[in-house]
């Protein structure tokens, strides 16, 4: 399992970094992100905090890859925030999307999808123009098992399929029990309308996406 969106202490989640990545490591990850929500306020810490936690790689055998989440940050601040992170040593960047489970900025996909980011996180009902963008700068567009956020995962996979977009499966956990295997996120998946053979191209997508984030 490659989880590519989840969370620790250091933002809302329920376990400290060590215990989140022993738990993923026991449900059989081979690689997680922890991608702790930031804004300007915290984001230097969040990403200070989790760089520390990849010396348990070894002792775990599971690449630890240092994430965040931007999230709830006015679209005009995203591309500033997301090339700060990048030189704070941020591997990977996510955007809180415009989930309809919560009051996320209108402007938020389409601003980030024009930055240096990784993932588009739960982007809920996502416009053709979006779709086209994340497909044209190579950003992966989110499957979620996390409640609320993946209502619109049928949405998301139909526009993906339709304009070519890369698809990627994620937890967005924040306690034990968000955690999942393999077999569980195809069926997340094939249960947002995708195929057997699409749900497996998705989790090949995030594979994709850690060998050139380690390649860079």
């Amino acid at each position: 399992m490659i989880d590519l969106h989840t969370h620790s202490t250091a933002s809302d989640g329920e376990l400290i970094p060590a215990e989140l990545v022993q738990r993923a490591r026991t449900k059989g990850y081979t690689t997680i992100a922890i991608t702790d929500h930031a804004d300007p306020t915290n984001i230097e810490h969040i990403i200070n905090s989790t760089q520390k936690i990849k010396i348990l790689q070894k002792d775990y055998n599971i690449q630890i890859l240092t994430g965040v989440e931007l999230t709830h940050i006015p679209p005009a601040q995203i591309p500033r925030l997301a090339e700060e992170a990048r030189q704070m040593g941020a591997e990977i960047i996510v955007v809180h999307g415009e989930t309809i489970a919560e009051p996320v900025l209108e402007g938020t996909n389409l601003t980030a999808l024009r930055s240096d980011i990784d993932i588009l996180a739960h982007p809920g009902l996502i416009t053709p123009e979006e779709a086209r963008l994340a497909r044209e700068n190579k950003i992966c567009l989110e499957l979620t098992s996390r409640c609320g956020h993946n209502r619109t995962n049928g949405h998301v996979a139909r526009m993906a399929e339709k304009y070519g977009a890369r698809l990627v499966v994620n937890t967005d956990a924040h306690a034990p029990y968000d955690l999942m295997t393999d077999e569980e996120a195809i069926k997340i998946a094939i249960g947002s309308g995708l195929t057997p053979k699409e749900a497996k191209q998705a989790t090949t997508n995030s594979e994709k996406l850690v060998k050139r984030i380690i390649k860079d």
